[in-house]
């Protein structure tokens, strides 16, 4: 089915079923303005990071087939705009599916919200347009395309996940509210910024809304044509490319799901964590460590995971649940479910260490064999825990030799097996779906210093590996 195909034992399902209907390439963007802001007092770099000619934001970050959606949207100058919704996947290589169509609506240019409460920025905007997921789309990650009717039409996304209540191989579960915890919508707003300058701030007491569009993303890599989407563009697609292609009975669903639908896990066999999943809050924590013990599997192919404890709030407009958090503390034990602790930023080699486990079968590795170029930009390390029958299956020395959090700065892959047959595998890098696709318009992962080099035959059947033994040995099998 697919030009990045590697040895998998999947069968058909409804997502290779999604995925034989036409693809496009114009779920991209063709045209984005940013907005010229002057320089703010000990922000001499912060520009052109936001689009008010057409931005908006969802009411929620992920629901079911059947249930409702709004979409709050501003243009300045006010006009008629359009949505179009595409579902992301393979689709013979187009990366993406018009799912539906909605408009022409009327647009008003609307509100920056005060600050309030810990540099809190909430927007309170108009409904521009409701919208009812049709009982039959499938479960994935949509871009609502937005678009303005006049010329040369500015365009802008806003994203949502939809998920499904039918069992599952594997859960994507997206990282949506790290992509919220580094947005500076409008300009210098986001968990990172206490307004004492350009610093980047890892304390307590800033909240950040899920209420607010995404602006330009900020950090190590210049994406304009991903506005709108947060880091999914970025890190996650190429997962979501390539699972779709290889035919994995796949559900999807948000970080918010394991707080709120906690339940999203009682209908899988494996949760898989994807690139840059840095924030969790405690529930979310206890509750996937309460479904591994029930025999639930899980995949981090993820740097920087788990790493920063949050706290929610409701919505100070509406009332809804968790529409804002706040950092709390370190995660602190992350390493109970992950089998390693989670690191910021570094850069290096994956090093193969124990060349005869089964996740190298059919790779042609050995031990010491490199590839190079796959830890960054943060990553997963030693000290490892001390779970019966962990393994650690590479290790190698990063770029720079410290880190004031990790001053051995090694990074470490690790697998461990689960009393119920289940497993947990730890890629210990956000740069792992680089090594497994490249999707139409994906800019590859850089810092300026290092990155990746693009899709590798070995980090596919790494996955492949994986993700199979998770399918095949799963307890769960005996449940469906």
């Amino acid at each position: 089915m697919s030009t990045y195909s590697a040895t998998s034992t999947v069968t058909d399902n409804r997502v290779v079923a999604e995925n034989r209907r036409a693809g496009t390439l114009e779920w991209q963007l063709q045209w984005t303005k940013f907005d010229d802001v002057p320089a703010l007092a000990g922000y001499p770099m912060i520009r052109r990071l936001r689009s008010s000619s057409i931005e908006g934001y969802a009411s929620t970050t992920s629901l079911y087939p059947g249930e409702s959606l709004t979409f709050h949207v501003s243009a300045d100058p006010p006009g008629e705009i359009h949505i179009d919704f595409y579902r992301m996947g393979y689709y013979n290589g187009a990366g993406g599916r018009l799912a539906g169509s909605g408009g022409p609506f009327s647009a008003g240019t609307q509100p920056v919200p005060m600050m309030t409460l810990e540099r809190l920025r909430t927007c309170d905007w108009d409904i521009t347009a409701d919208f009812t997921i049709p009982d039959d789309w499938c479960s994935g990650i949509y871009l609502a395309k937005l678009g303005r009717t006049d010329k040369p039409g500015w365009q802008s996304y806003v994203p949502f996940v939809v998920k499904t209540r039918e069992a599952t191989d594997l859960l994507v579960q997206v990282s949506d509210l790290t992509w919220q915890a580094y947005n500076k919508w409008p300009a210098n707003d986001s968990i990172y910024d206490d307004g004492s300058g350009p610093v980047w701030y890892s304390g307590p007491n800033v909240r950040v809304s899920l209420d607010r569009p995404f602006a330009r993303y900020c950090q190590i890599l210049d994406a304009p044509l991903s506005i709108g989407s947060g880091e999914f563009l970025l890190w996650e697609h190429p997962l979501v490319f390539w699972l779709e292609a290889q035919g994995y009975d796949v559900g999807y669903c948000s970080n918010l799901d394991l707080h709120l639908d906690s339940k999203v896990l009682d209908r899988t066999k494996a949760l898989v964590s994807v690139a840059h999943d840095e924030y969790w809050s405690r529930d979310m924590f206890d509750n996937a460590l309460a479904a591994r013990e029930d025999g639930l599997s899980i995949a981090f192919l993820s740097g920087n995971a788990v790493y920063h404890e949050i706290e929610f709030y409701d919505s100070e407009t509406t009332g809804e649940p968790c529409r804002a958090f706040a950092r709390r503390e370190l995660m602190g034990d992350e390493e109970r479910l992950m089998g390693s602790k989670s690191y910021g930023s570094a850069a290096g080699d994956w090093i193969v260490s124990k060349a005869d486990h089964w996740i190298y079968e059919g790779t042609g590795l050995d031990n010491g064999d490199t590839i190079p170029g796959l830890i960054g930009w943060e990553y997963h390390g030693p000290p490892y825990a001390d779970i019966e029958g962990l393994e650690v299956v590479a290790e190698s020395d990063l770029y720079p030799p410290s880190h004031r959090s990790n001053p051995s700065q090694r990074h470490g892959a690790v697998v461990y097996p689960c009393p119920k047959g289940n497993w947990v595998f730890n890629a210990g890098t956000i740069w792992w779906p680089e090594g497994l696709s490249q999707p139409p318009g994906h800019i590859p992962a850089r810092t300026g210093r290092s990155g990746p080099l693009g899709v590798d035959s070995r980090v596919q059947q790494i996955t492949c590996n994986v993700l199979d033994r998770m399918i095949t040995d799963s307890p769960r099998s005996r449940r469906r």
